[in-house]
């Protein structure tokens, strides 16, 4: 069973102080992150989880499922159960129409792995109330498979169908026994379709640990405590640049090529990437492997940062021998562990209006009057006993939302944690007044999910408005847009 060896930067030739220039650059660029961990081989010279986020928080890891669905079908195919040049309706009979288009007929699962489908989008979006797989094979192509590179998240999930039929059993399951010297944790999982067909191509929660082991597969070429459990000519290839991507990539880090459900880094490198900032990147001729959580869906151009700060503050630092150490970087690194927090919103200091506008809002009930019938009403109230400096130290928003009682605990200057409601999902939120006299909550969605739900309050002599918004991929619905709301206490 593979295991880590714990050890510091130094004995690995990577300088504690270029570690804390990577978290302090993030921290400054105000980029939520969940956990970073970065291994030489096998040995651990840093693992850090951003609080309230803990080493055993199972975290919603996206597109990363992509490249566990093309292990899998490369097990698969040296079982001789396929072949990656098989045509995929030839697997799927029971889902094609009457009349197969012939681009579609002539799609490969070569093809789809290297995002070169007919498809110039996810097909199952158009309709996800219908069969998903179904509709690989009946949505209208776009263009002959074979030729471009469409980011297409429907070709994973219609191969990790495959390799349920196949295999017999959950693609996880089968990669975790097939895998089985990796030691994936116990209770990740991978999140189903509305039929019962694991999502291939996003829905992985795991651990981020488990993201490390699968990196060191990788990075090793498959040999994993000394069983090669894949030959390395699948890995080679799939990590290879076989697609151009720059025609359709938004930064930088997303144009260097495209392999078999991998991508092509920037500095010779190669990754597996999931939204909103979960990477596994692997350096091979670094013998380096980092793996990231976090949320980058409300910072504009957030991955990119996460790249960069990697790429200039560790790995030009990087040297090829051990490096001396001191008790000083010792506890330094320490302490920065120790400190990774999800950082809460900024507070200022409250304007006099502010402060005579508390007591007069504080646990009134606002009516919602127009913008939504899901909501019923608000209700924000400040903590009386808890102070700071003789400011509240927190708070809760109260509201009835399609008919249910719901509260969102906040903490000003600092995290709260609790159950968001109507979803019961793992969330953590701090609130602030603006400058321009609204308060604003901020809860981050840290769960089967990942993502966020903000509410900015604008408080009026006797009403309320409330704007809503939700970055989430499918999810939360309801916290869009804008309320109005009024209270007939004078």
């Amino acid at each position: 069973m593979l295991t880590f060896e714990r050890t510091s930067p130094e004995s690995t030739g990577i300088p504690t102080d270029s570690i804390l220039r990577f978290t302090r650059r993030l921290r400054e660029k105000q980029i939520p992150m969940h956990s970073f961990l970065l291994a030489k081989r096998d040995k651990i010279c840093f693992e850090g989880y951003y609080s309230p986020c803990r080493a055993d928080t199972p975290h919603r890891m996206f597109s990363i499922s992509k490249s566990f669905t093309a292990v899998a079908i490369f097990l698969l195919a040296e079982e001789k159960l396929l072949s990656l040049d098989n045509p995929i309706i030839s697997h799927f009979p029971e889902k094609l129409p009457k009349k197969v288009h012939p681009w579609i007929a002539s799609m490969t699962i070569r093809d789809m792995l290297m995002m070169r489908s007919c498809h110039a989008s996810t097909t199952y979006k158009l309709d996800m109330a219908s069969d998903w797989v179904e509709s690989y094979f009946t949505t209208p192509p776009t263009h002959p498979a074979g030729t471009l590179f469409h980011y297409d998240t429907s070709a994973a999930h219609t191969l990790c169908a495959l390799v349920e039929k196949l295999a017999g059993m959950d693609m996880l399951d089968y990669l975790k026994e097939k895998l089985s010297p990796l030691g994936l944790s116990s209770g990740s999982y991978m999140l189903k379709d509305p039929f019962g067909i694991s999502m291939g191509g996003s829905g992985l929660v795991a651990l981020p640990m488990d993201l490390l082991k699968f990196g060191y597969f990788l990075l090793c070429r498959g040999n994993v405590c000394g069983v090669q459990l894949l030959p390395a000519s699948y890995l080679d290839l799939a990590v290879s640049n076989l697609t151009a991507t720059c025609m359709t990539a938004p930064i930088p880090g997303e144009a260097q090529g495209y392999g078999m459900q991998f991508w092509r880094g920037q500095k010779d490198n190669y990754l597996c990437y999931g939204m909103g900032g979960q990477f596994i990147i692997v350096f091979p001729d670094y013998d380096l492997i980092c793996v990231t959580t976090a949320d980058t869906q409300s910072v504009a151009g957030g991955n990119q940062q996460i790249y960069d700060a990697l790429y200039e503050e560790i790995l030009p630092h990087i040297q090829d021998s051990p490096l001396p150490e001191t008790q000083e970087t010792r506890l330094l690194l320490s302490r920065t562990m120790d400190s990774l927090r999800l950082e809460p919103l900024p507070c200022t200091a409250l304007s006099e209006t502010v402060r005579k506008i508390i007591p007069i809002i504080n646990g009134r009930t606002y009516r919602v009057q127009a913008g939504s019938a899901a909501f019923e009403n608000f209700c924000l109230r400040f903590d009386t006993e808890n102070t700071v400096s003789g400011s509240p130290a927190g708070g809760s928003l109260s509201f009835v939302c399609k008919g249910q009682a719901c509260h969102v605990t906040f903490g000003i200057g600092r995290m709260r944690t609790g159950d968001f409601p109507l979803y019961h999902m793992h969330y953590a939120a701090s609130g602030a007044w603006l400058s321009d006299g609204t308060f604003r909550i901020y809860a981050h969605i840290i769960d089967s999910s990942v993502g966020s739900v903000q509410f900015q309050l604008s408080f009026q002599e006797n009403s309320l408005t409330v704007f809503l918004r939700k970055k989430e991929e499918s999810l939360f619905g309801e916290f869009e847009g804008h309320l109005y709301c009024t209270c007939d206490m004078p």
